[in-house]
């Protein structure tokens, strides 16, 4: 069965319509294991995605294998404290060159030949390539055959990769977000954020496919019966739709009073507008961030897909400064972690639900609220146009081909 045959191109087009129109995307792209595979060459290659954060790459040196939608990688940190990113496999043979994180001694070295390479990624040492004893081979250079780069970039914490290296530039695709949550947290003050030790940290495993994960965050119209605790203290009626361009959708909160409620007081950022302090703001930067911003603490939820019905969600905390990771606001701070535990981990059951229902044939894309689903929509017709981007020069090829004969 071809990929048309699982996603035909009216399908995939219907998520662009108008919403009063519109369908969402087809029950393949949630189930199928093939478009697991096309969706991470074709929706997140071409642009800028989440690997990781950049807090687990803790000192010079260090090194950590990552698994991207079934392509290994490998973040270091050199002898400059500089992240890059590599293909983690070794170029002589293919084999994968780190299994465990942790320091790098000298060389990443691999098991099979010991070709060695250093944190810049180049190849250093190339042992009997030319016959025993002999380490060098006539036509053979180490300059051009070292790691593989993939470009990448950090902002707010979040190390961000684009795998085919041909996405605009990092500043260019941030820059709308960094300037619209500037406005509430001063110019670098998201750059300048704390990981603390403690409560900043929790990761959830959902059994959905990454996109239910982005199309949930999306929206708030499910508030009062999957979040009653929220709800009492970020009321839907206070929640406004958030679409910001093309890349990123979410909601936002007229009326965000958790300090109030739970008591507790952290530094807040000092550039918040006074008449903007109960506001803020829950944003999905497409195709896998997922990003919140208070007067006292931002967040982040990298979704890392796993299969088409398998997503880790990596949530990471930070604060404003270094008095709120201070062990004087621990309590503080386990008072945020508690609340957001509580509202992320109610959202399983829902993204599940939706996941089994995609192998209804009783349903296939379903319908927007054309109120209250606008951020979801506007998502759906971002992936829906890459999508489309690919299945249409498919689809001339075929009948090109099929003309010819």
């Amino acid at each position: 069965m071809s990929i048309l045959d699982k996603v035909p191109l009216s399908a995939i087009k219907r998520a662009q319509a108008n919403i009063n129109e519109a369908a969402g995307l087809p029950n393949a792209a949630y189930a199928d294991p093939e478009l697991f595979i096309f969706e991470r060459d074709h929706v997140f290659a071409p642009t800028w995605a989440g690997l990781e954060y950049v807090s687990e790459i803790p000192e010079k040196g260090y090194a950590k294998p990552v698994d991207f939608m079934g392509l290994p990688l490998l973040i270091v940190r050199d002898k400059q404290g500089q992240i890059k990113v590599f293909h983690n496999v070794c170029s002589h043979r293919g084999m994968i060159l780190v299994d465990d994180e942790g320091p790098i001694r000298n060389l990443i070295r691999c098991r099979y030949h010991s070709w060695s390479y250093n944190l810049d990624g180049e190849l250093k040492s190339t042992p009997h390539i030319g016959g025993v004893g002999q380490n060098t081979a006539e036509g053979f250079s180490c300059e051009g055959n070292g790691l593989k780069p993939v470009r990448s970039a950090v902002w707010m914490g979040i190390l961000f990769i684009n795998l085919d290296g041909k996405a605009e530039p990092f500043a260019e695709y941030i820059q709308p977000l960094e300037e619209r949550w500037e406005q509430f947290t001063g110019t670098g003050a998201l750059q300048q954020v704390e990981v603390a030790e403690t409560d900043s940290d929790m990761q959830l495993r959902i059994k959905a496919n990454w996109k239910l994960a982005v199309e949930n965050y999306c929206e708030a119209y499910h508030l009062p019966w999957v979040h009653p605790g929220l709800n009492s203290y970020s009321p839907l009626d206070q929640h406004v739709n958030l679409m910001v361009n093309e890349n990123m959708a979410g909601q936002g909160t007229l009326n965000y009073t958790l300090s109030e409620i739970s008591g507790h007081t952290l530094p807040k950022f000092a550039a918040w507008p006074q008449q903007r302090i109960k506001e803020g703001e829950y944003i999905s930067l497409f195709p896998n961030l997922l990003l919140g911003v208070q007067v006292d603490h931002v967040f982040a939820i990298i979704l890392q897909p796993q299969a088409c019905d398998d997503t880790i969600e990596k949530l990471q905390i930070s604060y404003v400064n270094k008095e709120a990771i201070g062990d004087t606001l621990a309590d503080c701070r386990h008072a945020v972690m508690a609340s957001w535990k509580i509202v992320f981990e109610e959202d399983i059951f829902a993204v599940e639900s939706m996941q089994q229902g995609r192998h209804s044939p009783g349903f296939d894309g379903g319908v927007f609220s054309p109120v209250l689903d606008a951020p979801s929509h506007v998502f759906h017709s971002w992936v829906s146009r890459r999508y489309e981007a690919v299945l249409s020069s498919i689809n001339s090829n075929v009948n090109s081909n099929s003309e010819a004969s």
